[in-house]
């Protein structure tokens, strides 16, 4: 891996950490927990892919939760 790619990707994972950090503080405000909220380790072993944010799993309560909070907000 060349430096130019080395410093991307190291950009593409900085971005990825503060989109999900972004998201877990907007959820907690939103009192929306989403125990598996991290980063796809997929796509972080890939050398194609940009790091993606994994929302995980959570249970129905949760998931209705978030689809009220949503539906709150485009309102």
């Amino acid at each position: 891996m060349g430096t130019a790619h080395r410093s991307t990707a190291v950009a593409q994972l900085r971005d990825a950490e503060s989109a999900r950090d972004e998201l877990r503080e907007a959820l907690t405000e939103a009192d929306v927990l989403l125990p598996s909220l991290g980063l796809d380790p997929v796509s972080l072993a890939s050398d194609y892919l940009p790091p993606l944010v994994e929302l995980g799993r959570c249970n129905p309560d949760v998931a209705r939760r978030l689809a009220e909070v949503l539906r709150r907000r485009a309102t």
